[in-house]
């Protein structure tokens, strides 16, 4: 299992952006998400949204300086784009609860099959819970996308049939994309795999999921 070619974390961010529709307000939060708004295709017109008051941002292009009144919430510095706007940050997550947002993007430790994810803590003695606005972004977005590893570090499921981690929301996911495959949730089929790596097998990503996978009938092979 070692041996699979796995999707690097920016083609992964690839797939991701490609899939997120025209005119979009989308939320990305920390790691492989921060990476799906450097390949977003501007002529798509999507708006990022961060919720500590940003409507309308880019990451820093090489050679620009950052300002530091000017970051998001994962405290990267940004820059505002034309037709930005800037709020405290309880308007913000206004938007974020009122269901203003078509898309939120996060990572998680855990997603079931039933739509359920656990990303904030691992509830652990020693672990440092971090929810930030998470539960509210899978709350309110109309889609809740989440990017990850297929498997932890040492080779554990992290699509399971139930978390046994502190849930971050109920039913609330519609899509997940891995490192292996791109999953859509479906409330009566549970993972439904749209899409599959090249030079991986249906057995070898079934055997490194703790839940049944069923498979779409137009199943795309994801390049790397």
């Amino acid at each position: 299992m070692a041996e699979l070619k796995r999707l690097s974390r920016h083609r992964l961010a690839q797939i991701v952006a490609a899939d997120i529709a025209p005119g979009s307000y989308v939320n990305v939060g920390l790691g492989i998400p921060t990476l799906v708004a450097r390949y977003l295709d501007p002529a798509k017109e999507v708006v990022l949204h961060s919720e500590n008051g940003i409507l309308g941002l880019r990451g820093l292009t090489e050679g620009e300086t950052g300002d530091i009144d000017l970051i998001n919430a994962s405290k990267e510095f940004v820059q505002l784009v034309p037709g930005s706007s800037i709020c405290e940050q309880a308007t913000s997550f206004a938007m974020m609860r009122g269901g203003h947002l078509d898309a939120t993007v996060l990572g998680a430790f855990q997603v079931a099959s039933n739509g359920d994810i656990a990303s904030w803590s691992t509830g652990d003695d020693d672990a440092v819970p971090g929810i930030g606005g998470a539960m509210d972004l899978v709350a309110g977005a109309r889609k809740v996308i989440v990017t990850m590893e297929h498997t932890t570090r040492d080779g554990r499921p992290k699509l399971l049939e139930r978390c046994s981690f502190p849930l971050t929301g109920a039913r609330v996911v519609t899509s997940v994309y891995t490192d292996l495959v791109v999953i859509d949730i479906d409330p009566a089929r549970g993972f439904v795999v749209r899409g599959l790596a090249d030079h991986v097998s249906r057995e070898q990503v079934q055997a490194l999921t703790g839940a049944p996978l069923n498979w779409s009938d137009s199943l795309i092979c994801l390049a790397h």
